[in-house]
Formats: structure tokens, C-alpha cells, sequence
């Protein structure tokens, strides 16, 4: 286990200058400790935590969608969630390109 004192990493960075200075639920001190433990941690740890956290994220989006829309089929809540979060010009490619694979498929090509 990797021992961080909460005063050993300063509170400062290229990537924490986008964010907010601190957030509003943790205390200072134990948002360093998470920052610090962060930083000693492997790559390979921190690929999953962020990856863990992006699928969190998009499963909490789908769910919301589908609470919103719950009589829309699987396809349509996919397409309303790349439209929210990719764009609608995304979206509408998204779906000529699934109808084009539709028509293929009904035809048997």
C-alpha cells in the first residue's frame, strides 16, 4: 500500500486548471490524499479507474434516456444518445448508415 501525506503533493497542474480549483463535497484535505494516490498509482490503474468512470457515466446517460422515453426502442435511445452527446449530424449519420444496413439485409446482400 502507498503511504501519501495529504501535504505532500501540491494542489496544482495543467489538467486542474480546466476544473474547478477544489470540489464542493470533499474536504481539501482528503481530495489531496485522492489526487496524491492518483498520481502514484500505475498507468495501467488509472486507464481502468478512468475507464470505470466513463462507463458509470454513460450507463447513468442511457438510464436517464430510457426513463425519459420508455415506450422508444433500443435503436432510438441509442441514436437519441449519440445526437446528445456526439452531435446531430453524428446521429444522422449514424442512422442513414443503419437503414442503408437494413435495406442490405432485407435484400440479402
Amino acid at each position: 500500500m502507498v503511504r501519501v501525506e495529504a501535504t505532500a503533493v501540491p494542489y496544482r497542474g495543467t489538467m486542474l486548471r480546466a476544473m474547478p480549483a477544489r470540489s464542493a463535497d470533499t474536504a481539501l484535505d482528503a481530495e489531496r490524499v485522492q489526487v496524491a494516490l492518483l498520481r502514484a498509482a500505475p498507468v495501467a490503474r488509472r486507464l481502468h479507474v478512468a475507464l470505470a468512470l466513463s462507463a458509470t457515466i454513460i450507463g447513468a446517460a442511457r438510464r436517464a434516456l430510457a426513463r425519459a422515453r420508455p415506450h422508444a426502442s433500443a435503436r432510438e435511445l441509442d441514436l437519441r444518445f449519440v445526437e446528445l452527446h456526439y452531435g446531430t449530424e453524428t446521429a444522422e449519420g449514424l442512422r442513414a448508415e443503419l437503414d442503408r444496413r437494413d435495406s442490405a439485409h432485407r435484400l440479402g446482400a
